[in-house]
C-alpha cells in the first residue's frame, strides 16, 4: 500500500487464511493512503468487528480528503468516541474554514487535550476572526509555545504589529518560529529599524531568520542592504537565493540577477520563471526565450511569462504559436496565458482566434471572473465586435470598475456615447465608484458624438460628485470636445485656466480641431509647442503639412518636409489588415506584394466607376504633393485601406462584417469612399484605425463625420 501497489496489496489480503482487525485496518488506511475513498469504505464495511481504530482511520481519511459530510456523518455512528475522534472532526472543520462547527464539536467535547485546544485556536486565527481566538486564549492558561505563535501570526497577518508585538513581549519562552514571526512582520511592513533590532537580538538564527531580512528588503526596494544581508548568510537555501535574484529583477538589474542565478546551485522551477519574467519585462526576449528553452521542465507560469513577454514586446504571432505550442505539451492552463493571448487578438484584431479562445475559457470556467473576463471584454471591444463585448460584460459575475471602465470606453471608441452614458448611470446605481479612468471614458464618449453639453456638465461636476479631480487626460478631452465643435476660443480659454501647463496630447487636440476647420494660424502656434516638447512626433507634423496642403501652400509643405528631414523623423508608414479564415492579411498604399493583387486592383477599377456614379469625388486637397488633379486622385486610389475593403468584400461571405484595421488615423478621402462602398455592395464595415472605430453601412458612418 505504501508504495501504492494496492490491487497487489488486495491479493495478499485476500490470500490471508486468518485476518484480525490489524489487518483490515492495514487495508483501509492504504486505500485511503493512494486517496481510493470508495474501496476503503467497501473494506471498513466488510469488518466482522470494526475496533475504535477502524472509526478513527476512516473519518480521517475522508477529513483529508475534504469529504466533511461524509466524516461527521461516520463520527456521529460511532458507538465510542476518543479524544482522537473529536479531534479528527474539530481538526477537519478547522482546516477547511468552519469554525463555527469547529466550536460545536469543540463545546460537545467531554475531555479535551492541547490538540484540541490548539484547533480551535489556529480555526479562529485562520479565519481571520482573531477577537475570539484571544477570547479562547485568554480562557486558559498554560498554553504551548505553538499557540503563542499562531496568535502572534494572526496579528501579524493583519498588519496589527503592536498586538504581535504585545504577546510576542508576554510569551514565557520563545523558539525560532517566534522570532522568525515578528521579524518578518516588521521586515514585510516597511518597519525594517525594528526588523533589524530584533534580528540583532535573536539568540538563534536559522536560514528562515536570515531570510526573512532579506525579503523585507527586498520588498521595501532596498535590494543593496539586502545583498549585504545575503551575502553574510552562513547557510542559503532556494528561497533566501530567489528572493535575492527577484530583488534584483524587480529593480531591472538584470546582469546582478543572471550572476546570482548562474552562481545558484539549488536551483528550481520559481528561480527560472523569476529570471524570463524579468527579461520579458525589460523587453529583452532573446534572453528570456534563450533561458525558457533550457530549463528542465516548464509549468504554467514559464508559460504564461514567456508567452506574455512575446506580447508585450509586439510579438504577436510568435506569442499565439507558443500558446498554441502549449496546449499541444498539454500543459495545465491558468488564467495569465489566456489574458496574454485574448490581449494578442486584441492588438492582431483577430476576432476568430478570440472567439474560439473565449469557448475554450467557457469549457474551463474561467470566463465569469473579472480578471479574464475584463480580457476577453478588451478583445472584443478592439476587435470591433461591440455587442458581443457586452455580452461578455454580462457574463461577469462580479464585475469591478475596471470591467465598467472598458466598457464604456468601447462605447465612447465606436461612437455609441449614448450607450456609454446609459451604462455610467448604471454603473452608478449598481454603488460602483467612477474613478478618473471612467472619467476619461465619459468625457470621450462626449467628444465622440459631439455631446459638449453633457460633456461639459461632466467634467465640472466630477471632482464635486465623485471626488476626481481633473488630470491632464481630463482636460484633452475636453479640448478635444470642444474643438470638434468649433468652440475654439473656448478649448484655448480651458487650456489658459488649467493649474498645471498642457501637454503635448492637450495641444495635438487642439491642432486637429484646427485642421478641421482650417485655423492656420492657431495651428502653427500649436504645433510649435508641440515640436518642442516631442520633436519626433511625426503625426503632428503630416497634421499641419495637411492643413497647408489644404489652403495651397505648397512652399510650406516643403518647409515641413525640410524640416522632417533635418530633425531626423520618419513619417511612419501606414498599413490596414484584416483577418480572412484565421489569417492575418497586411496591405500598405499601392501594395504589390499581396499574392491576390491583380483580382484586388481588377475589383478597385470595377467600383471606382460604381463610386462616381454614386456622387463620389476624389479628396485632392488631402494630397501632400503640388501635382495635377489626375495624378492626385491616383494617389488616393490605392490607400491601404480601400485594398484591404477590397479583399474583405471578395473573401468574406455575403451577410458577415468586414473588420479593417488601420495604424493611423483613416484619411477623409478613404472615409467618404468607405460610406459610398458600404452603400453599393450592402455590406456592413467596420473600420478601427488608432483614434476610434467607424461603423459604415448604407452610404453612411457611426460616427457622423464627427471624428
Amino acid at each position: 500500500m505504501r508504495n501504492g501497489c494496492c490491487d497487489s496489496a488486495l491479493h495478499v489480503f485476500n490470500s490471508m487464511p486468518r485476518r484480525s482487525s490489524v489487518s483490515y485496518n492495514a487495508m483501509i488506511s492504504g486505500y485511503l493512503l493512494n486517496g481510493q475513498l470508495d474501496p476503503a469504505r467497501q473494506v471498513f464495511d466488510q469488518m466482522p468487528q470494526r475496533d475504535l481504530v477502524s472509526w478513527n482511520v476512516m473519518i480521517s481519511g475522508y477529513v483529508r480528503n475534504k469529504s466533511l459530510s461524509a466524516a461527521r456523518n461516520l463520527f456521529e455512528m460511532m458507538p465510542k468516541r476518543d479524544v482522537v475522534s473529536w479531534n479528527t472532526m474539530l481538526s477537519g472543520y478547522a482546516q477547511n474554514g468552519y469554525a463555527d462547527a469547529a466550536r460545536r464539536i469543540f463545546d460537545r467535547m467531554l475531555e479535551k487535550n492541547e490538540i484540541s485546544w490548539n484547533g480551535l485556536l489556529a480555526a479562529y486565527v485562520q479565519n481571520g476572526r482573531i477577537e475570539e481566538a484571544c477570547m479562547l486564549f485568554e480562557s486558559k492558561a498554560n498554553w504551548e509555545v505553538v499557540s503563542w505563535n499562531s496568535l502572534m501570526g494572526g496579528f501579524v497577518k493583519q498588519k496589527r504589529l503592536g498586538d504581535a508585538k504585545w504577546i510576542f513581549d508576554r510569551m514565557p519562552v520563545r523558539d525560532e518560529v517566534s522570532w522568525n514571526t515578528m521579524i518578518t512582520g516588521y521586515a514585510q511592513n516597511n518597519y525594517l529599524a525594528e526588523a533589524q533590532r530584533l534580528f540583532e537580538e535573536a539568540p538563534v538564527k536559522d536560514v528562515f531568520t536570515w531570510t526573512a531580512m532579506v525579503s523585507g528588503y527586498v520588498q521595501n526596494g532596498k535590494v543593496d542592504e539586502a545583498r549585504m544581508i545575503f551575502d553574510a548568510m552562513p547557510e542559503k537555501n532556494t528561497v533566501s537565493w530567489n528572493a535575492m535574484i527577484a530583488g534584483y529583477v524587480q529593480t531591472k538589474r538584470m546582469d546582478m540577477a543572471r550572476e546570482l542565478f548562474e552562481a545558484m546551485t539549488c536551483k528550481n522551477v520559481a528561480s527560472w520563471n523569476t529570471m524570463i519574467t524579468g527579461y520579458a519585462q525589460s523587453g529583452e526576449i532573446t534572453h528570456a526565450r534563450n533561458l525558457f528553452d533550457r530549463m528542465p521542465q516548464h509549468d504554467c507560469i514559464s508559460w504564461a511569462a514567456i508567452i506574455a513577454g512575446y506580447a508585450q514586446s509586439g510579438y504577436s504571432e510568435d506569442s499565439l504559436r507558443l500558446f498554441i505550442e502549449m496546449k499541444r505539451y498539454g500543459e495545465r492552463l491558468n488564467r495569465s496565458p489566456f489574458t496574454s493571448v485574448l490581449s494578442t487578438c486584441a492588438n492582431l484584431a483577430s476576432l476568430e482566434l478570440g472567439k474560439q479562445l473565449h469557448g475554450q475559457l467557457v469549457k474551463v470556467g474561467f470566463e465569469a471572473g473579472c480578471f479574464v473576463g475584463n480580457a476577453l471584454l478588451v478583445m472584443y471591444c478592439k476587435c470591433g465586435s461591440v455587442e458581443e463585448a457586452y455580452h461578455a460584460f454580462e457574463e461577469i459575475v462580479d464585475k469591478d470598475v475596471i470591467s465598467w471602465n472598458t466598457m464604456i470606453a468601447g462605447y465612447a471608441r465606436h461612437g455609441f456615447g449614448k450607450d456609454a452614458l446609459m451604462l455610467f448611470e448604471s454603473m452608478k446605481t449598481v454603488g460602483i465608484k467612477p474613478d478618473d479612468i471612467t472619467m476619461v471614458g465619459i468625457l470621450s464618449a462626449c467628444s465622440h458624438t459631439g455631446l459638449v453639453e453633457k460633456g461639459t456638465e461632466y467634467f465640472y461636476s466630477m471632482n464635486r460628485d465623485y471626488g476626481v479631480i481633473p488630470n491632464s487626460k481630463h482636460y484633452t478631452c475636453m479640448v478635444d470636445l470642444l474643438g470638434r465643435a468649433g468652440r475654439l476660443d473656448e478649448a484655448q480659454n480651458l487650456m489658459k485656466n488649467m493649474p498645471f501647463e498642457p501637454d503635448a496630447a492637450t495641444w495635438g487636440a487642439l491642432l486637429g480641431a484646427c485642421r478641421l476647420y482650417g485655423k492656420t494660424e492657431l495651428a502653427e502656434k500649436a504645433a510649435e509647442v508641440i515640436f518642442e516638447m516631442e520633436p519626433e512626433n511625426a503625426g503632428m507634423y503630416v497634421l499641419l503639412s495637411n492643413l497647408y496642403a489644404a489652403s495651397g501652400r505648397w512652399g510650406d509643405v516643403s518647409k515641413m518636409r525640410l524640416k522632417m528631414r533635418d530633425r531626423g523623423v520618419k513619417k511612419v508608414t501606414g498599413y490596414s489588415w484584416l483577418e480572412v479564415q484565421n489569417k492575418v492579411h497586411t496591405f500598405s498604399v499601392g501594395d504589390t506584394l499581396h499574392p491576390e493583387k491583380d483580382r484586388i486592383y481588377a475589383y478597385l477599377e470595377e467600383l471606382e466607376f460604381k463610386l462616381k456614379q454614386d456622387g463620389f469625388v476624389y479628396s485632392t486637397k488631402l494630397v501632400l504633393h503640388d501635382v495635377g488633379e489626375e495624378e492626385k486622385e491616383h494617389m488616393l486610389r490605392y490607400h491601404s485601406e480601400k485594398l484591404a475593403v477590397a479583399y474583405g468584400i471578395l473573401s468574406i461571405p455575403a451577410g458577415r462584417p468586414i473588420r479593417v484595421m488601420k495604424n493611423l488615423r483613416v484619411c477623409e478621402d478613404c472615409h467618404n469612399a468607405i460610406k459610398h462602398i458600404s452603400k453599393i455592395v450592402g455590406r456592413l464595415i467596420i473600420l478601427r484605425d488608432n483614434n476610434r472605430f467607424h461603423h459604415f453601412s448604407g452610404g453612411s458612418c457611426s460616427c457622423g463625420d464627427y471624428w
